[in-house]
């Protein structure tokens, strides 16, 4: 698994570029972003967790 930005978080930063700060839809696409990034951080922390139990669980099957 690669540890690069998602391509629709990236649109999302190009188009707040060219937006005007403190306009409408400036916050709007902010609100947006940010929905992206806590569901992106969110599947990168379940998926780490995934993988620490499953190291566990291979651990304790080579110890038993």
């Amino acid at each position: 698994m690669n540890n690069s930005i998602p391509e629709d978080i990236i649109k999302i930063q190009k188009k707040l570029i060219i937006l005007e700060k403190d306009s409408r839809n400036y916050k709007k696409y902010t609100k947006i972003l940010a929905k992206h990034v806590k569901s992106y951080t969110m599947k990168k922390r379940v998926n780490s967790h995934i993988k620490t139990i499953e190291s566990i669980e291979k651990i304790e099957k080579e110890n038993n």
